[in-house]
């Protein structure tokens, strides 16, 4: 079997791998179905680097030991499921008890405030102020009423209000973070590359490039249905401005994360 066809044999079984719904996309759709870009292709960029250092240490022979022992299998099995299992509890608590902030404060992907450059600046002098102004408007402008946030420092701000996502901090390197630690802590896609890549592996070819260049073709069609599910996702943005669509997304999303860390912990 040629390289050619290799690839396209590999590249027909990680695309079905690809498109199955799982953790990956559950945590693609949600980051960016509330207008997360940066951390989204974060998450994105961060699975991919999981998938390339499986495939690159599967190359290498070192993933092997992972399947031959089961005490290295045991142990990243529970460190993968216990981090699935918060991640989708914390997220589930800060939809319940996480009052969210002011907009401006909690969306880092938004851009900032610009003005027109033929807009003249609107300045206005202080004393012009005071001396057009009436003591009466002075003083409805200062009062506890036309300004109930500052009247009461001790008032709990608006839960979900627009923008505020709980549950998620941070911008690319964040989203990098998840990612990350999503695929690398998940030892069935170590199991799965063990399995199959040297399948895959030409009788005489170099072992190493070999499965560098087979991973390459699985990053690339994980990068393209990625980009498919986050155009997909922004659809759903404007359905994301209500703060309970946004509550019922990571409640959902929460509960998917969750099922997954235990069927990691309990499942075979």
């Amino acid at each position: 079997m040629g390289i050619t066809s290799t690839v396209w044999s590999f590249a027909l079984v990680v695309g079905l791998l690809t498109l199955t719904p799982g953790l990956d996309t559950a945590i693609i759709l949600r980051t960016a179905a509330l207008g997360h870009r940066r951390q989204v292709w974060g998450v994105v960029l961060g699975i991919q680097t999981g998938t390339l250092a499986w495939g690159t240490l599967t190359s290498l022979g070192i993933t092997a030991l992972l399947a031959a022992s089961h005490l290295a299998y045991e142990t990243l099995r529970l460190a993968g499921a216990a981090y699935l299992l918060w991640l989708g509890i914390h997220m589930l608590w800060t939809t319940w008890h996480k009052p969210a902030t002011s907009p401006a404060t909690t969306s880092p992907d938004a851009p900032p405030a610009t003005t027109s450059p033929d807009a003249p600046p609107a300045t206005t002098s202080p004393d012009a102020l005071l001396s057009t102004a009436s003591p009466e408007a002075h003083a409805a402008a200062t009062s506890p009423e036309a300004h109930p946030a500052a009247a009461s420092p001790g008032a709990a701000p608006q839960e979900y209000a627009a923008g505020a996502v709980p549950g998620v901090a941070g911008g690319f390197l964040a989203g990098w973070r998840r990612g990350t630690l999503t695929n690398l802590l998940n030892p069935k896609v170590g199991v799965f590359y063990v399995a199959v890549l040297p399948q895959f592996i030409p009788a005489g070819a170099p072992h190493l490039a070999s499965g560098v260049l087979l991973t390459c073709v699985h990053i690339l069609l994980g990068v393209l249905w990625s980009a498919a599910l986050i155009g997909f996702a922004r659809a759903l943005r404007g359905m994301l401005r209500r703060p309970a669509a946004r509550r019922l997304l990571d409640r959902v999303t929460g509960t998917v994360i969750a099922a997954f860390g235990l069927r990691l912990a309990f499942g075979d």
